[in-house]
């Protein structure tokens, strides 16, 4: 199944135009078998997103878009998140002790919210976003040369602000993920790869960035 990793909200991300309603209509046209919302820096909307995910039978996820000192990672599977930024080894202890996990976002994006060369330093990732939907290709395509050399996962999402934006990207899981349990588990066993809508389907992709169609990124 295709699941978007890392979208955002208007409630909580004030940089984005989308409704809940809205991520799940779009989604669901595009054949995501799930979504996940992840706000800057905040949970706030996890106890609608279970309502309305029971209510519409499908499958919302919410974890955390966090700004570490060093760069954006994405966390699922936690309940408590720092209200300050704090260092991205520190975030990521957290996230694990609370027995989440995490990826880091578009690491090398040209707006210095990315982990880039603190990708080496740090431990215990679980993946990399290699194909966002709103990242240059050339930045995705160096993301995927530094998950091939640490053997992360790799991840495709959109990073959706706006309605055109939702399910650009997404990552494939080999195996159906409806609960957050399930999704924690898929990370940790592995076999995620990015992919990439066109044609009214999603395409799974490898490392190699020249597959990737360069309308999909900015």
């Amino acid at each position: 199944m295709f699941i978007d990793t890392h979208m955002h909200e208007m409630t909580y991300s004030k940089d984005s135009f989308l409704t809940l309603r809205e991520i799940v209509e779009l989604g669901r046209e595009k054949g995501l078998g799930g979504i996940c919302i992840t706000d800057h820096d905040s949970m706030g909307l996890r106890e609608y997103a279970r309502e309305y995910s029971a209510e519409v039978d499908y499958p919302i996820f919410t974890g955390i878009e966090y700004y570490s000192l060093e760069g954006d990672i994405v966390a699922f599977g936690i309940r408590e998140y720092p209200k300050e930024r704090i260092p991205a080894q520190e975030f990521i202890d957290m996230v694990k002790g609370q027995g989440g996990v995490c990826f880091a976002a578009h690491p090398f994006r040209n707006n210095d919210r990315g982990l880039k060369e603190h990708l080496l330093k740090v431990k215990g990732l679980d993946g990399i976003e290699v194909l966002n939907g709103s990242t240059s290709r050339e930045a995705c395509g160096r993301a995927g040369l530094y998950a091939d050399r640490l053997g992360l996962a790799t991840l495709g999402s959109s990073d959706c602000h706006v309605p055109e934006k939702v399910g650009v990207c997404a990552t494939y899981f080999p195996e159906e993920v409806k609960t957050e349990e399930e999704l924690l588990r898929a990370f940790k066993k592995g076999g995620l790869k990015p992919a990439y809508y066109h044609d009214g389907r999603y395409h799974i992709v490898g490392l190699e960035r020249s597959l990737v169609p360069q309308y999909y990124t900015r």
